[in-house]
């Protein structure tokens, strides 16, 4: 089944922590704190972020991270992306070095791959404003990824 790791679930919360406090810097035992988060495993995450151009980063008592641009510039693909790298529905689609031994014969790959690029790019045009937004909005829709 596909689904996000609990990296990614972390790096959203946080990042939707940061959208909600954009006047001050947070450091990351705030955030930790907030959601019982394991600290040093998110300050791992935040600085992968923050090395990314994602946060900008204040040393310093009052120092801490904040979004280096607005929540509507930043996409949950390039979120994933920065965490884990670009997801794929199949070992095969993972890497180029990746063999399988039923490439010649596979009836599925092709269409998987296309399945493939209609989930990463779903992720890269959902928000982060998108994701805080349904935050307090319980009616969430999901765009139909079935073309007609």
């Amino acid at each position: 089944m596909l689904s996000l790791s609990k990296k990614i679930d972390y790096a959203l919360i946080a990042l939707s922590y940061l959208t909600r406090t954009p006047q001050r810097p947070v450091n990351t035992k705030e955030i930790a704190e907030e959601y019982d988060l394991p600290v040093e495993l998110l300050a791992k995450i935040l600085q992968k972020l923050a090395k990314a151009e994602l946060l900008v980063s204040t040393s310093g008592p009052t120092g801490g991270y904040r979004l280096s641009r607005t929540p509507d510039e930043i996409s949950v693909g390039s979120i994933v992306d920065i965490i884990e790298g670009r997801p794929a529905l199949v070992q095969c689609m993972r890497s180029e070095d990746s063999h399988c031994g039923q490439i010649g014969k596979c009836t599925i790959r092709t269409p998987l791959m296309r399945v493939n690029a209609r989930m990463l790019d779903l992720l890269d045009h959902i928000s982060l404003a998108e994701i805080c937004r349904d935050e307090t909005d319980t009616r969430v829709t999901i765009p139909l990824l079935v073309r007609a």
